[in-house]
Order: structure tokens, then C-alpha cells, then sequence
């Protein structure tokens, strides 16, 4: 199979999102894969002054369910998502974080357990996470990088996600320590496969150059409470320093949900994509 895609690159319809952001939101359809077997939907979007600044270029965020981030109409409940668009717009302007590129890589539904585990349950099935790395980091980063004025360097790229999207993060930011220098980990789901990412990270040998946004609501169950501050236990073990290249949040009242999660987006995105001077 070829990896040229047949895509399309539309702006959003009107209706879907403001004004101000719909001409810089890019809906690519159908990108192929020659490691997966779906074709997949992603969202970029461009920053503000993108087209009157030609000569420069960005750092760039991979966000995983992507149809929850930026479009209400698309996400997992209608009309509640992440704001990204709208949060970066402002905090762009504002001066608050560098100007950035984001990629929205939507889930295929039902596949999304398979793609989003790195190890697989017999009950759940799951462990396709290393395909999916591969499919991210070789093909659609590669087009990503080739369509957009991105900047090069692991400094300059990041990935994140929330649930089991913040859980394959985790393990692929790892992984690929030499593409992703920047990781922002939202409500993972640790318990897959009785904390199997404990163990990945347990198992690092050398500490890679990763800045780390893990965050966790105080609404989203005991459990999930535990095991957020047993990822950052494990994190700091391995010589991460909070306050410096972790910052690690328990949100008071925070619930896992789009709308909890749009509400961390801005301090994660200061965090991890601080202004230059």
C-alpha cells in the first residue's frame, strides 16, 4: 500500500467553531497507514499569524483523541471538548506560551482500547500500542512535518492525551525518547494490566530528556488517585524533579471528562510550551 494519503484539507464549517479559528483548523481525512489497518481522521491546527509570518517555524503538540479537542459537534459527547483551539488562541496572544502547531489524532472507535494499551488483557484485549508508535512517529509525523513549518528536535515536539490516551502517551513518549521531548498525561489509566506502566517506567535505564505534565481529578475515584501519584512516584525515582522538568497537579473537584480536561489545557500548555525570550 502506498503512504501517500488521499486526503482532504478543508477548513472546519463555520458552524462548528468560531470564526476566529475555522480558516487555521485543517480536517485531513482518511490518512493511510501501511502499520494500521484503519484509515485514520486528524485536525491540525495552525497558530495565529501562521500565514503572515511564512518564514517561521513551530514546535508541534500530538494530542490523541482528536475528535474531542477542538470541534464540538465531533466530540465523544456533543458539545463538550477540550477548547484547545480557543485556549491556545488566547494564551498565544496573550504571550503566555510560544506560538505551536497541534495535531489532533482522532481514535477509530472501536479500536481505541487495541491501539491505546501497550500490553495486551486477556478480559479487554488491547496491546497494539507499539503499531499505533509506529504509525504516529513514521508516517503521519513525517507528512505532518513535511505540510507544516514545524521546527526540528525533540525539544521542539510533544505528545499527550487523557484516560488511555494518556497512558499510551506515557509509554510512547518513552519509547520514542529520541522524537518526543515534551509529554502532557491527563487522568492516565494506569490500572491496565495491573499497572503495567509502572513497570515500563521502573525499567527505564536511562533517563531521557522528557519535560512531563501529569495531572489527576480528585472526583475521578480512589484508585485512579492512587495510581496517578504511584506514576509520579515512579517518575521521581527515576531522577525527574518536581517543579522543574515534572509538574504533577491533583485538581480539587476535577472529574474525567472533556470538560475537566479543558480546564487543565492552558496551565499544561504554559508548562510545557513556555514563551521564548
Amino acid at each position: 500500500m502506498s503512504t501517500d494519503p488521499i486526503i482532504t484539507d478543508q477548513p472546519i464549517p463555520p458552524a462548528q467553531v468560531p470564526s476566529s479559528l475555522k480558516s487555521r483548523l485543517r480536517l485531513h481525512q482518511q490518512f493511510p497507514s501501511e502499520r494500521m489497518d484503519e484509515k485514520r481522521d486528524f485536525m491540525v491546527y495552525l497558530p495565529p499569524r501562521y500565514e503572515a509570518e511564512p518564514d517561521r517555524r513551530y514546535p508541534t503538540l500530538y494530542l490523541q483523541d482528536g475528535q474531542n479537542l477542538f470541534d464540538p459537534d465531533t466530540s465523544f459527547i456533543p458539545g463538550k471538548y477540550w477548547r484547545v483551539g480557543e485556549t491556545a488562541d488566547e494564551l498565544i496572544l496573550d504571550g503566555a506560551i510560544e506560538p505551536l502547531v497541534i495535531v489532533g489524532i482522532y481514535n477509530t472507535g472501536v479500536r481505541r482500547i487495541d491501539e491505546y494499551t501497550h500490553i495486551e488483557d486477556k478480559r479487554l484485549g488491547g496491546g497494539q500500542a507499539d503499531a499505533y508508535g509506529q504509525m504516529l512517529v513514521k508516517e503521519l509525523k513525517p507528512f505532518v512535518d513535511h505540510r507544516c513549518r514545524t521546527l526540528p528536535g525533540i525539544e521542539n515536539c510533544g505528545l499527550g492525551g487523557s484516560s488511555l490516551g494518556g497512558l499510551v502517551s506515557m509509554y510512547l513518549a518513552l519509547r520514542y525518547s529520541w522524537v518526543f521531548g515534551k509529554l502532557a498525561v491527563m487522568s492516565p489509566s494506569v490500572w491496565w494490566r495491573n499497572r503495567a506502566i509502572l513497570k515500563t517506567v521502573a525499567q527505564i535505564k536511562r533517563k531521557p530528556e522528557l519535560r512531563i505534565w501529569l495531572d489527576i481529578g480528585t472526583q475521578e475515584g480512589q484508585r485512579a488517585l492512587l495510581d496517578a501519584r504511584a506514576l509520579k512516584t515512579a517518575l521521581v525515582n527515576k531522577r525527574w524533579k518536581l517543579g522543574e522538568d515534572l509538574c504533577y497537579t491533583e485538581v480539587e473537584g476535577g472529574q474525567h471528562d472533556e470538560v475537566a480536561w479543558s480546564q487543565r489545557v492552558a496551565p499544561m500548555l504554559q508548562f510545557l510550551f513556555p514563551p521564548r525570550h
